[in-house]
């Protein structure tokens, strides 16, 4: 038996956006004579994680902590349901043929905060901002009125007070 002549892989998107919560396809191609298998590594500041290993027309070993997250197709892609900041990183694919013959792909993977959510954090803050200084404004004014009102009170008192000594003085003269 003659080893053919080995195995062939490309990796059309070698650089993925993506937002949180979002699907994405780690699309790749490969052909070979024999059997194949196919396996991901994700790579990143926290590690190197194994996702999945497959025959091809075989066996599909998802690891526990991508279970349920990873979908596989037969031409050697894989896609990641709802991915997070820490799905970020290097993607390696490694084919293998059932004769030895292998060949490697890389897709980097960048993951993005969906920003409007940062700005309606913002404009709620600022809308509760403006609401308490707009209630705190009004009790400063409903504190200034009585004030002023009990000032008033206080001053008529004084003031009839006042004359009535004036006028009980002149009396006893």
């Amino acid at each position: 038996l003659s080893a053919p002549g080995g195995v062939s892989l490309v990796v059309p998107q070698p650089n993925i956006n993506a937002t949180v919560a979002q699907n994405i396809l780690l699309s790749v191609e490969y052909s070979c004579r024999g059997v194949a298998t196919i396996e991901w590594k994700h790579v990143s500041s926290w590690g190197t994680t194994k996702i999945v290993e497959w025959k091809s027309g075989n066996y599909v070993n998802i690891s526990t902590v991508y279970k349920d997250r990873v979908n596989t197709f037969e031409n050697g892609s894989i896609q990641l349901l709802n991915v997070g900041m820490r799905d970020a990183g290097y993607y390696f694919i490694t084919v293998t043929e059932e004769y030895g013959t292998s060949t490697y792909g890389t897709i980097i993977v960048n993951v993005y905060e969906i920003i409007y959510e940062d700005l309606h954090f913002v404009a709620v803050l600022f809308a509760f901002l403006a609401a308490v200084s707009a209630i705190l404004i009004c009790f400063m004014w409903l504190c200034n009125k009585s004030l002023h009102l009990f000032q008033k009170t206080t001053t008529h008192k004084l003031t009839a007070s006042t004359t009535e000594e004036i006028e009980l003085e002149t009396i006893e003269c």
